[in-house]
């Protein structure tokens, strides 16, 4: 039987496939279902400082809504207070004492001095890493790149330097250079790169003319991205490629190792193909690696990566020059219909 077992962030895995940070990770009852199913690790759903912020929002506002009318209940009752993010780390604490896996926890903040405080604050749940999303949607045009990069990495550091449970990063692709980024990441001292995050994008109802917030599931032509930059890093970091993205199946998984990924994180294919098809997709790479006979996962990761490409067109943007030059073949052998 081949054996898939993997180390991240220096962290044993029973196999490449990680639960990412979903509504799915954040209820017991499918975390111990991911886990039966044979994932080899889970992220808990994300902690959210604007989500803490809203909240205590709107505490504060359904308290003094009747504060002018009925003075008295001010003095009958003590103004509450919101607990902030201290329900959140009750309910990472509880999951990661509810399965065996590897847990790892999520976090997503605005403000600098809160991203290490809730940092601290995650680690001491006893999950066994934490996973930082990072990404900017610009609204300012004042704002520079180089700025929110410098600003990110500063963040990272600060907290790689403060905790001593291992720290990854979910980026986005909207970085002039990806690569410079992430290599500045992993010189600070990030021991995971989680490639890549999917942004929410707002949608329009044009009928009732309003904002709608439509579930952005992923689809299986979004791994090419991934792909891409898994098999340009490869080889080139001290920390590893966690490939994110359009992964539906055990070949897709397969394809990820073979660029140089890790392992992978799945959520869309959780929605769409239930959390019973991680059994399926482990399967499919078992079987693989048994027709290739590879017996474990190093005897082939990495082995499509740049650095051990024969072609020397695959990573480059020469690539849409040879297609130039091979079009009348691909018109030959495209789909009439």
């Amino acid at each position: 039987m081949a054996n898939l077992k993997t180390t991240y962030m220096g962290i044993a895995l029973e196999n490449p496939i990680i639960a990412g940070a979903s509504e799915l990770t954040g209820h017991l009852e499918s975390i111990q279902k991911i886990e039966e199913s044979g994932a080899g690790a889970l992220v808990i759903k994300s902690l959210f400082e604007e989500q803490v912020q809203l909240e205590r929002f709107k505490l504060e506002e359904e308290a003094e809504r009747y504060a002018e009318r009925h003075a008295e209940m001010t003095s009958l009752y003590p103004k509450m207070e919101h607990a902030g993010p201290k329900e959140h780390l009750m309910w990472v604490k509880k999951a990661k004492e509810a399965v065996k896996i590897p847990v790892f926890a999520s976090l997503n903040c605005v403000n600098h001095d809160t991203w290490l405080e809730y940092a601290k604050m995650l680690q001491d749940t006893g999950v066994d890493g934490l996973e930082l999303n990072f990404y900017a949607n610009p609204y300012e045009m004042d704002v520079t790149g180089a700025s929110i990069e410098d600003g990110q990495v500063a963040v990272a550091e600060k907290i790689v330097n403060a905790l001593s449970i291992p720290v990854s990063v979910k980026l986005s692709v909207f970085y002039a250079n990806p690569l410079n980024v992430i290599s500045r990441f992993d010189n600070a001292g990030v021991k995971g790169f989680v490639l890549f995050n999917r942004m929410f994008q707002p949608d329009i109802d044009v009928d009732q003319e309003k904002h709608i917030t439509p579930l952005n599931l992923s689809h299986a032509i979004d791994n090419r991205l991934p792909l891409r930059f898994a098999g340009l890093l490869f080889g080139k970091l001290k920390g590893d490629i966690c490939s994110n993205t359009g992964i539906f199946s055990g070949k897709d998984v397969i394809k990820m190792l073979l660029a140089g990924s890790t392992c992978v994180q799945i959520v869309s294919a959780l929605y769409t193909n239930k959390i019973a098809s991680i059994q399926s997709m482990l399967q499919e790479i078992e079987e693989w690696m048994g027709d290739k006979k590879y017996t474990k996962l190093e005897d082939f990761r990495g082995k499509m990566s740049k650095e051990h490409s024969k072609n020397p067109w695959t990573y480059q943007r020469a690539q849409y020059v040879k297609l130039l030059f091979e079009a009348e073949d691909i018109i030959k052998t495209a789909p009439l219909t």
